[in-house]
């Protein structure tokens, strides 16, 4: 299949992260774009504005006329249920229809591809990566899985498209990374994840180790160094505390990071760093070493980072002031979870810290109930949601309460929204977090307005 055959493409989930950064690269390339989500969404609006043909109702007959010839290439997400109407009408019609990862694939096999993988801290990493390049002038193309603030989008390119190194995050969900061919990889991490997918962490640490095997020989393999500990791979560049490449110098001053980036080729000193955490430094220093490798030179990568704006919802700033703040975090495995209370502790260490988390799937919250209790346990205040079931069906007995009742801490509660949004306005919290991947993002405005009158006034 060649991309640039077809004249139109249909997006049946187009409102999702990677969806929507396909439907723009096609778009920009003159490819007529439209497509169907079960709901409008800012991102499906952003489309509409730019001329998609967007439909909520999942109704063949809604399918615009000019999608209704051969010359259409369908594109879906696993999301998409198996009696989706739109979907199977396709189908018995003999449209040419792929799954995002696919086409994906397809696009990484005309460009120098970098893949980001990791179970998490790809979207972090993939994001600094993208800007230091469009910074420093390079020809490139970025498909990221959150929107960089910077370019308030999920997907931006510069220069020529077809010279382009292209920054793509690399799915380990459903196995979609194998669809890729990177020229150059990043592994963030492998931490046991997505076992409705997987047959247990031995078989997510196959699935990566054949991800790995996809590169041409003695291509770069930038990894973490736990994530080598697990995977074992040859001739790959670790970074870490105690790696290949790591950081030195590291000390917060303003309310910013700033360290100094450590690595076989030599240092670069005294780099700034917006979002806080260790973790974000080893973001950094992936990022840092897949930019050096494709020629971006030292200076160019200390004022990228001095410039770079981060993603939303990744240690997301909502209220930043002396007498409350207020952070936005889609943190949804234990590890992130961890990783981000601890950036919170380090920036605020005389400070109470509220955490009100909304568990994402079932199935996850079903195997990693302790794991979440015990990252949950170093705040000082946790409220639970109820759990987002996204893909799937309700598992008996798996409620947020299995977390709860493995929590040591004392002062924990189980709260529906309503009740969730009280308990702040009683507490007044110096320091909230709201973290999770479902829709708990849709009680931050309300938040933000409650603090506002509260906390501040």
């Amino acid at each position: 299949m060649r991309l640039f055959d077809y004249h139109n493409v249909y997006f049946i989930g187009i409102g999702g992260i990677g969806m929507s950064a396909l439907a723009r690269w096609f778009a920009a390339h003159g490819i007529t774009v439209a497509g169907y989500d079960r709901t409008a969404t800012a991102l499906t609006c952003e489309l509409a504005a730019t001329g998609m043909n967007i439909v909520y109702e999942d109704s063949p007959e809604l399918i615009p006329a000019e999608f209704a010839v051969e010359n259409t290439l369908v594109v879906y997400t696993p999301a998409i249920p198996a009696n989706h109407r739109q979907l199977n009408w396709f189908r018995k019609n003999g449209y040419r229809v792929e799954k995002r990862a696919a086409v994906l694939g397809l696009i990484s096999r005309t460009l120098f591809t970098i893949g980001i993988a990791g179970t998490h801290g790809k979207t972090t990493t993939s994001s600094m990566l993208a800007h230091i390049l469009y910074h420093a002038g390079k020809d490139m193309t970025a498909f990221l899985g959150g929107i960089a603030v910077n370019y308030q989008s999920n997907w931006f390119q510069q220069g020529d498209s077809k010279q382009a190194v292209a920054v793509m995050e690399a799915d380990e969900y459903d196995r979609s990374f194998l669809q890729l061919a990177p020229r150059m990889a990043v592994i963030t991490s492998v931490d046991e994840d997505h076992l409705d997918i997987y047959q247990g962490h031995e078989d997510l640490l196959a699935a990566f180790k054949e991800y790995a095997a996809l590169l041409p020989v003695d291509a770069p393999i930038i990894i973490n160094e736990e994530a080598q500990q697990a995977l074992q791979l040859p001739q790959a560049l670790t970074y870490g505390d105690q790696a290949e490449v790591r950081a030195a110098n590291s000390q917060i001053k303003a309310g910013r990071y700033y360290f100094d980036y450590v690595g076989p080729d030599g240092r670069i000193t005294d780099i700034p760093l917006t979002m806080p955490g260790k973790h974000n430094m080893h973001n950094a220093l992936a990022a840092i070493t897949a930019a050096r490798q494709v020629g971006v030179d030292d200076e160019q990568i200390k004022a990228a980072m001095a410039a770079y704006r981060g993603v939303h919802r990744r240690f997301e700033y909502i209220i930043d002031k002396p007498e409350c703040v207020f952070v936005d975090d889609y943190a949804h495995h234990p590890a992130e979870i961890t990783a981000f209370i601890g950036g919170l502790r380090e920036l605020y260490p005389q400070q109470k810290i509220m955490i009100i988390f909304q568990p994402h799937l079932y199935s996850r919250t079903r195997d990693l109930a302790g794991d979440f209790a015990r990252s949950l346990d170093l705040a000082d205040t946790v409220v639970l949601l109820d759990i987002y079931p996204a893909r799937e069906a309700p598992l008996p007995g798996v409620t947020s309460r299995i977390i709860l009742e493995r929590m040591q801490l004392a002062d924990k509660y189980l709260l529906s929204r309503e009740e969730t949004l009280q308990f702040i306005a009683e507490q007044q919290p110096a320091v909230l977090a709201t973290v999770g991947a479902g829709d708990i993002d849709t009680l931050v405005p309300e938040i933000k307005d409650l603090l506002t009158k509260t906390c501040m006034t």
